[in-house]
């Protein structure tokens, strides 16, 4: 009887490993050697495909960039700019929140990763046709990467016990329900970022209404 035949390996399949391997155990489990075990090949197979470690981790993060919903800054979508971000990340940090460990990847910047170029492409572009100018819209997706990446990293409830006994109200008489936050985690991370989200919005948008009344215009005259 013949016996089964074992996937081609390819790209997309190293890929899907690499990354199933990242999400179980983190960045530091990844190998070449492990990789190649856990597809069953002999490790030099895998440099058919990608020269380096670092190019499989490359592809790995990428493949997360590519699951941002970017159709907000189509120019056919009918969202205003602020409304555009606010989606966007929200859709960022919900694919950052399913691949917590490859935050810190993504937290350098796109490099030469093409999905995650095309997040900072559609991002800038997206701004500069709503009025801002290019340093402005520079400096809002840089602000904005800061924001959505950081919140992923780690999250406040998790560093609070829930040991009542940890918060002694004559040292903490603030911390009287401290010990609650661990078994609330989400919902205090998810209002932290949706409050931060918002703020930082409104805040973005008193600048662009002062841009727009003032020097922009001013510019352009």
């Amino acid at each position: 009887m013949a016996r089964p035949r074992k996937p081609l390996l390819s790209r997309d399949r190293i890929v899907e490993t690499a990354g199933a391997l990242v999400d179980a155990e983190g960045l530091a489990a990844l190998s070449t050697r492990r990789l190649a075990a856990e597809l069953g090949v002999s490790g030099p197979s895998l440099y058919n495909h990608f020269r380096t470690k670092d190019e499989i981790l490359d592809a790995v993060a990428d493949a997360v960039s590519a699951k941002i919903d970017l159709s907000m800054f189509d120019e056919t979508d009918g969202r205003d700019w602020r409304t555009a971000l606010h989606d966007w990340a929200v859709s960022y940090r919900a694919a950052l929140a399913d691949h917590p460990h490859v935050v810190p990847l993504l937290a350098q910047g796109p490099g030469r990763r093409p999905a995650g170029l095309k997040v900072a492409d559609a991002v800038f572009g997206g701004m500069v046709r709503a009025g801002w100018p290019a340093a402005q819209a520079t400096y809002i997706g840089a602000l904005m990467r800061y924001f959505i990446t950081g919140s992923a990293l780690g999250s406040f409830a998790r560093g609070f016990v829930d040991d009542e006994a940890a918060y002694d109200p004559a040292d903490y008489p603030h911390l009287g329900q401290a010990h609650l936050l661990a078994e609330r985690q989400e919902k205090v991370d998810e209002g932290a970022f949706e409050t931060g989200l918002r703020a930082l919005l409104a805040g973005l948008a008193l600048q662009y209404e002062t841009g727009v009344r003032g020097q922009w215009t001013a510019r352009s005259s």
